[in-house]
């Protein structure tokens, strides 16, 4: 009984002094980069929208109310009400649902398939890697990625899915090539030869030796590609070809503010201000994690 009481005792006090040292970590790294602390905050913020809308919005976000529209900011609705007497702060809240579902999606199914398809070229080279970079990556950035998606949700139709999958049309093409220059570099190094001389094979050698060394860049371009995700969600249900209504989204909440930004200008600028701050704020938490993952930044911050 003593040796148990002594055992959880050590265990207790090693948990403490780890919790004790990350604490510290992240208030230094807060006070070093106070962008990303926000944008962290930010983030959370967010996401318990997205999680937890249903209890968070005051009102009904598809609930009408013809004699309370456009409504100005107040005690009764405090963002107002938008031309169907709509609160608005109810409609942002779930808004943030989808755009926060639709980024993840996009974000982790291109990086998926950048991953698979920049691996396997970077990895065997030679004609494979010549026809995925010279002739399918090219192909797919010639045209601008959010014009393949208006063409490919205005012929198979809007919603979610076909959101989600539009905008990974053209979105894989960046993590690939990210995925496939730092594979070329690390295929040669030593402890890839080393796997090899045992027998390894290709698809271990991959998945358990080159890309765990090769995950940083890409967490941080996935951090930031999901700030740009979130815009181009955004874009697509400002022109009528994202989720479809009445679900509240923000690029909608945009297209149906337009006739009266000059009579009721709340209906634009607070779906404005929730992209405007979610796309920074994965920003912000791009830039610190590719600064904290750079060696030589953390030694000029004295991290």
């Amino acid at each position: 009984m003593g040796r148990c009481l002594a055992f959880f005792a050590i265990t207790w006090d090693r948990m403490s002094t780890a919790a004790i040292s990350f604490r510290r970590r992240v208030a230094g790294n807060a006070r070093h980069n106070p962008l990303a602390a926000t944008g962290a905050v930010l983030v959370v913020v967010f996401v318990i929208f997205a999680l937890f809308a249903p209890w968070i919005a005051p009102q009904d976000p598809a609930a009408i109310n013809l004699p309370a529209r456009l409504v100005p900011p107040s005690r009764a609705h405090w963002f107002g009400t938008d031309e169907l007497g709509r609160d608005i702060l109810s409609r942002v809240i779930y808004g943030a649902r989808i755009s926060m579902m639709v980024g993840s999606c996009v974000v982790l199914s291109s990086l998926a398939l950048g991953l698979i398809i920049g691996s396997i070229a970077g990895y065997y080279g030679g004609g494979i890697d010549r026809f995925v970079n010279v002739v399918v990556m090219n192909a797919f950035l010639s045209f601008p990625g959010i014009l393949l998606a208006i063409a490919f949700v205005a012929f198979r139709g809007p919603g979610i899915f076909n959101l989600v999958l539009a905008l990974s049309l053209g979105g894989w093409v960046g993590y690939a090539r990210l995925v496939r220059g730092q594979v070329l570099a690390a295929r040669e190094r030593e402890f890839v030869e080393a796997a090899r001389s045992v027998g390894a094979s290709d698809l271990r050698i991959i998945v358990r030796h080159i890309l765990p060394n090769i995950i940083q860049p890409v967490v941080v371009q996935a951090a930031i590609g999901m700030a740009g995700a979130i815009l181009a969600e955004a874009t697509m249900s400002f022109l009528g070809l994202g989720v479809p209504p009445p679900t509240a989204s923000w690029g909608t909440m945009l297209n149906d503010g337009r006739a009266h930004l000059f009579d009721a200008p709340h209906l634009v600028l607070l779906p404005a201000l929730a992209v405007m701050l979610a796309v920074l704020s994965f920003n912000f938490i791009g830039d610190a994690l590719r600064d904290y993952l750079d060696p030589r930044s953390r030694i000029e911050a004295g991290l």
